[in-house]
């Protein structure tokens, strides 16, 4: 995992155009600009970001780019993620066990 995809990722017009991709699979330029409302440059410039950060790839059709996902960053993105989400349910599952505790002690109080 790199600072390099999360950079790229962190700006939300970036991230509205991965978000594009991964709905619509393969789109021009000119169908990203306008479906975002942005300019043509303005979106060129954020594709040249996403392209040097390995999250697309850009294939030249005639006088057209099409663009495309890469899988393989956000699969590492993933596998840097999981050591996350391993993390918290093991704390979820401590806090669950100490909530089952703090349940029978109160079951044992009233019953006292």
């Amino acid at each position: 995992m790199n600072t390099t995809t999360l950079t790229a990722l962190a700006e939300p017009n970036r991230l509205h155009i991965i978000e594009l991709l991964r709905d619509g699979g393969s789109l021009t330029i000119g169908e990203i600009a306008y479906r975002l409302e942005l300019n043509q440059p303005q979106t060129s410039k954020h594709i040249r970001v996403l392209n040097e950060a390995g999250l697309v790839e850009v294939e030249p059709v005639a006088n057209r780019r099409i663009i495309k996902l890469r899988p393989e960053p956000f699969q590492q993105l993933d596998s840097w993620l999981e050591t996350f989400r391993s993390m918290w349910e093991d704390r979820l599952d401590r806090l669950d066990d100490y909530l089952r505790q703090i349940q029978a002690q109160d079951k044992t109080f009233d019953q006292s």
